[in-house]
């Protein structure tokens, strides 16, 4: 393991512990592919060029020519990884955290949508764990 992908991993860490403390918002896969074009396109070019999107292809290009790859590129990646990772994890999450307010608030509702929506207009739900998994899974 070289020592710019220990330096990768470590930063990945550390920015995922203080997303934890801060709880920045998560990003949509749309921004996230912006975010990463528009930082790692030469990097992209330079390394990866014929890869296609998808199943992690592009990332894994990036890590494995982390010693080589801009560290602009390195920040954005682990900032754009943890993200949608967050954003992953709350969608996953969201029906366990939220059960109580569903079953307080909407529990006549039907439907993911129906449910989300009338969640949404709860003013108690925007706050604490079940807001912040809507906000995080970038429902809201």
């Amino acid at each position: 393991m070289s020592m710019r992908t220990r330096l990768l991993g470590g930063a990945l860490v550390a920015f995922l512990a203080l997303t934890g403390a801060a709880r920045a918002d998560t990003i949509s896969f749309a921004d996230a592919v912006s975010t990463l074009a528009s930082d790692c396109g030469s990097d992209i070019k330079k390394f990866c060029k014929g890869l296609n999107l998808g199943n992690g292809r592009i990332q894994n290009c990036l890590v494995e020519h982390a010693a080589k790859v801009s560290p602009t590129c390195t920040a954005t990646l682990v900032g754009v990884t943890a993200s949608i990772e967050q954003r992953l994890a709350a969608q996953q999450s969201f029906t366990t955290i939220c059960k109580h307010y569903v079953a307080q608030y909407c529990g006549d509702v039907k439907g993911e949508g129906n449910i989300l929506a009338c969640l949404n207009k709860a003013t108690r739900v925007k706050e604490g764990q079940c807001g912040q998994a809507i906000t995080d899974a970038g429902w809201r």
